[in-house]
């Protein structure tokens, strides 16, 4: 019944907003009462804190296994993150709309535990940046803390504007993105 409660919120959530929906939305939406929902989540708060750890725990777990990977130099690392990233869109994309955009409203309380996993993920990302510049993969002229930033502006802005249903297809966001990143726009 938990992970019904969170997977009904988090489509209201995205459809109506956190602070658009009500405890009761969500009961009424399941069918059940507010007392189950009070069972499982202290509040609506609670619940949207859990739907934060979820999505940035999958997607660190993620991360890290592509860059414990002693077998792929840093190029195809920053490939597979690119691709995790895109993944997550079709496969979780109303969990990181949520992910962004509601973020305003997760308690300081939350916002101190999930703040660091966020900030993990970017570090992880800037030391990837920072090994392939050491390795001789990456030009050494950019700051890797930038890039790293400008990596994540790039994917994460995808949730809201890229459908997978549309005619660019998840591999080709991915490469297309990679192939930026790499080579950027000049000849």
């Amino acid at each position: 019944m938990k992970d019904k409660i969170m997977q009904t919120s988090i489509q209201l959530f995205g459809k109506k907003g956190f602070t658009e929906t009500s405890v009761q939305d969500i009961v009424n939406e399941i069918g059940v009462t507010k007392g189950t929902f009070y069972y499982y989540f202290t509040s609506k708060d609670e619940l949207l804190a859990m739907i934060h750890y979820e999505f940035i725990n999958n997607i660190l777990d993620k991360q890290e296994e592509v860059l414990n990977n002693p077998n792929i130099d840093s190029k195809e690392k920053l490939d597979q993150i690119v691709k995790v990233l895109t993944y997550e869109i079709k496969h979780s994309a109303q969990s990181a709309r949520i992910f962004f955009r509601e973020m305003r409203h997760i308690s300081e309380e939350h916002l101190a535990k999930i703040s660091p996993k966020r900030h993990q993920f970017r570090k992880n990302l800037e030391k990837l940046v920072t090994d392939g510049m050491a390795n001789g993969e990456f030009q050494e002229h950019v700051r890797p803390d930038i890039l790293s930033y400008a990596i994540l502006g790039i994917t994460n802005w995808s949730y809201f504007w890229y459908d997978p249903s549309g005619p660019i297809k998840e591999k080709e966001l991915a490469e297309g993105y990679v192939e930026f990143i790499l080579k950027g726009l000049l000849k």
